[in-house]
């Protein structure tokens, strides 16, 4: 018997949710120097780079009905695929706890009863939504979609026609137009090996895919923003203070809680299957629960203000990995052989990873992901040139 599969209109609504994040609004504050209209090309750009990349791996994995990990070791081999489904499961980690820190401090900025608190709160939410599991949420997700899309429109009212006068800094070169440019791209840049977990489960895997990282990106770009426009018209960074002194209590809360609990879900689900691909007898759910324990733990333990090098640092990593994969697919559509090791493109990786680190000490008006993914590209097309006369011999 088939398994049940998600629709367009699913896909959509857990992108959605993905997409209404603290963390983006939190970001976007960062792109403030730069004024509105420079900062809004920043974040359509970057968001138009990262979505593009985004749609082709979610494509991959949908076509194939594969997890993002499992077609990774298509291009990097059976064991050398390991090496970035281990490095996915730590990067989602790192988001889960991040996720719910951001949700908690905000939550506990309107309602003061210690973050700790709220970290619990969040954390048992995440459970119920992986209990519940990603192709039964169909109706719940329709109802906190609803409540959020109101409620963010609230929230724009509030900093855009609140009469506020910009007090921001704007004459401050803390960011330039290049840098971000990336922090924009980040973001998407982030889900690239998890949408594919997603997407597997689609009816119409093209259709499915496509809407999620429309829906995805538009909403995205909407909290980048909320954020940035928070910071220029209000002076205020903190969105839990915003919303605070526009008097939404509790409106407020479940925007936090639940744009949290939406967007940190896939993060600790998609952690459980990332899991799978390294050790196969291990269930995803399991280990989603497992990694939303660690997260709220960490939540607790230690403070995570400042996400900017961990957004570079998975930049890094899996801009490169796409690329190879992009070449491998969609360009070179050559039938291989599943390795152990694809050493070919262990290796372009490698170099790929490190032109991304020395880029990061340039700025570049496009950013880094860009430039990285196209030499990565040329490298791999070069490679398989030079392989194919070697073969001819």
């Amino acid at each position: 018997m088939e398994s049940k599969r998600t629709s367009v209109y699913e896909n959509s609504l857990i992108w959605f949710g993905a997409g209404v994040s603290i963390a983006e609004i939190l970001t976007g504050t960062y792109l403030a120097p730069l004024g509105f209209q420079r900062g809004l090309a920043a974040i359509i750009i970057g968001h138009v780079i990262g979505c593009c990349m985004m749609f082709f791996a979610g494509l991959i994995g949908a076509r194939m009905r594969k997890s993002a990990m499992e077609t990774v070791k298509m291009s990097f081999g059976r064991k050398g695929g390991l090496l970035f489904a281990i490095l996915n499961v730590l990067q989602l980690v790192g988001w889960t706890a991040i996720m719910i820190y951001d949700g908690a401090l905000a939550a506990n900025g309107i309602f003061h009863t210690g973050a700790w608190v709220w970290c619990l709160v969040i954390g048992a939410l995440i459970v119920l939504w992986i209990a519940v599991g990603v192709t039964n949420l169909g109706k719940i997700n329709t109802i906190a979609m609803a409540a959020l899309f109101i409620l963010t429109i609230l929230l724009c009212r509030v900093i855009f026609f609140g009469g506020s006068d910009a007090s921001v800094d704007l004459s401050s070169d803390a960011m330039s137009f290049g840098a971000a440019v990336e922090l924009s791209v980040a973001m998407p840049l982030s889900w690239l090996p998890v949408i594919s977990d997603y997407t597997r489960e689609a009816e119409k895997p093209v259709k499915a895919t496509a809407a999620s990282v429309i829906v995805y990106g538009l909403v995205s770009c909407w909290m980048y923003v909320i954020g940035m426009g928070a910071a220029i018209y209000t002076g205020e960074t903190d969105i839990a203070v915003i919303m605070a002194k526009a008097g939404l209590g509790i409106a407020a809360l479940l925007i936090v809680i639940f744009s949290t609990v939406t967007t940190t879900f896939l993060d600790a689900y998609s952690a459980g299957v990332s899991s799978e691909s390294i050790f196969s007898k291990l269930k995803g759910n399991h280990v989603g629960i497992v990694v939303t324990v660690i997260g709220t733990i960490a939540a607790i333990i230690f403070p995570m203000d400042d996400i900017t090098d961990f957004l570079y640092l998975i930049g890094s990593v899996f801009a490169p990995m796409i690329a190879v994969q992009i070449a491998d697919i969609f360009i070179l559509r050559k039938e291989k052989k599943l390795t152990d090791f694809d050493w070919k493109n262990l290796v372009i990786w490698l170099i790929g990873f490190v032109i991304y680190r020395w880029f990061m000490t340039i700025d570049i008006p496009v950013g880094n992901t860009l430039p990285d993914m196209a030499v990565v590209i040329v490298l791999c097309l070069i490679a398989e040139l030079l392989c194919g006369r070697k073969g001819g011999r």
